[in-house]
């Protein structure tokens, strides 16, 4: 068997053992092992090159960037800076037709900020959120439906942690991306605010609720002063971030210990942050970090073996000889994407897919902060696809065994906004200066 036959059949058995349940880092591992021991016909050579890997790649001070924004997200969350801002955005929206759901899209925009973690979002909003609309009339699918599709912006809007897994696979200024990802994100947040208004306005019975007026007298009164002492904590802490980010201040890492600094002292502000507390994100920041350098580490060690089987330089050269072009290769590009994201989780799709693309990438000339941003939001789709679509699990489970909201529910009430999401990615790929522009 040729080497390039040996880099084709690794990415296949790839795809089968993932599927079948076998964790994306170990597979990839396993895999790479395998295939430059067959390559080389030496196991010695196969073992030195994961050695060199485990070495080489997390060695560097820009992965102090995982562990930082985990912190500074998990932090936040302790700190119930999710239910307050939904609260103050429930206030502004209380007037409107669907006013509880826009409120949450606002909210989860603002929690997306200074967390980057789509799953959490998920997670703090069916318990914040699904609740208030229920006891307010709306139904159940709307509910869900809202929830599981603004928590997708905790992944687009930065920090994003799948945003900095981009980066180092493609060797691309996580700071650049960082910013490549703002107007993405807030355009992708007023197109669910729009489709909300749009779903009120002439699907009302799929939305329920009370009128305006009802929802107005039901909801909570914030006077000036606490919308003030709920917002201004949280917008400073993202405007410390991405400020410094966007004006040269900080380095991705250097913006990362700042915002975890500073979102350390909102919690203790807000006395949520015993002891106890404490320890439990400590760890748990330490078990997502782990996971996150093990998978970086894994893919670093796949594309070395893609590498050195020739699979990457066959499939650049078949690509560009095709004649499918630029254009043709990003739609097949994104329509595997968005296929993949309906049997796998948003980071075993870009492990798998960026490094084959990327020589491609490079004959065409793309501009790789903006192929970025565009394979996150297909990326993020698969997030609301059944039959993976991780975040309706997120939610079912968040909304526990007792619901009797089901999982086909979450998933027909997420239909409409991966609806929404497919339309700005296809704006995103059409008007790359959407992504590019800030840059």
């Amino acid at each position: 068997m040729s080497s390039t036959a040996i880099g084709i059949a690794s990415v296949a058995c790839m795809l089968l053992l993932i599927w079948g349940g076998m964790h994306v880092g170990v597979a990839l591992a396993a895999l790479s092992f395998v295939g430059v021991w067959l390559i080389r016909g030496d196991a010695g050579v196969a073992a030195n090159l994961l050695a060199l890997a485990v070495n080489d790649v997390i060695a560097d001070y820009v992965f102090g960037v995982v562990p930082l924004f985990v912190l500074m997200g998990l932090l936040v969350s302790v700190a119930d800076i999710g239910r307050e801002t939904f609260e103050v955005a429930n206030h502004f929206f209380r007037r409107v037709r669907g006013g509880l759901g826009i409120a949450t899209v606002a909210a989860n925009a603002v929690f997306a900020a200074i967390t980057g973690i789509s799953i959490a979002s998920a997670a703090v909003f069916t318990k914040v959120a699904v609740p208030e609309m229920l006891r307010h009339g709306y139904t159940p699918r709307f509910a869900v439906g809202v929830v599981a599709g603004s928590s997708v912006l905790g992944m687009l809007i930065p920090p994003s942690l799948l945003l900095i897994l981009y980066g180092v696979i493609t060797e691309r200024s996580i700071g650049d991306l960082f910013i490549a990802g703002i107007l993405p994100g807030i355009v992708l947040a007023v197109a669910f605010g729009i489709g909300i208004l749009a779903m009120g306005r002439w699907f009302p019975r799929y939305v329920g609720g009370h009128r305006p007026e009802s929802a107005e007298a039901a909801a909570p009164r914030l006077s000036p002063a606490t919308m003030v002492a709920r917002l201004v904590p949280v917008i400073a802490l993202v405007a410390l971030v991405l400020g410094g980010l966007y004006g040269g201040l900080f380095t991705p890492t250097e913006a990362g210990a700042v915002g975890a600094a500073g979102a350390l002292v909102l919690a203790a502000a807000k006395r949520r942050l015993t002891p106890d507390a404490l320890w439990k994100v400590l760890v748990e920041t330490g078990h997502i970090t782990a996971a996150i350098c093990f998978l970086i580490i894994a893919a670093s060690v796949y594309s070395r073996m893609l590498a050195v089987s020739g699979v990457t330089d066959f499939l650049a050269t078949a690509i560009v000889e095709s004649g499918l072009g630029q254009a043709g290769f990003i739609a097949l590009f994104v329509l595997v994407v968005i296929a993949l994201g309906t049997i796998l989780d948003s980071s075993s799709i870009l492990l798998v897919t960026v490094p084959l693309a990327l020589p491609a990438l490079a004959g065409f000339g793309v501009d790789l902060v903006w192929f970025g941003i565009v394979t996150l939001i297909a990326v993020e789709i698969g997030l609301l696809t059944p039959p993976f679509g991780i975040a309706v699990f997120v939610i079912k489970a968040t909304l526990g065994k007792e619901s009797p909201i089901t999982l086909g529910e979450i998933f027909a009430g997420a239909a409409p906004f991966a609806a929404i999401m497919a339309a700005v990615l296809v704006l995103v790929i059409l008007y790359p200066p959407l992504a590019t522009a800030l840059l």
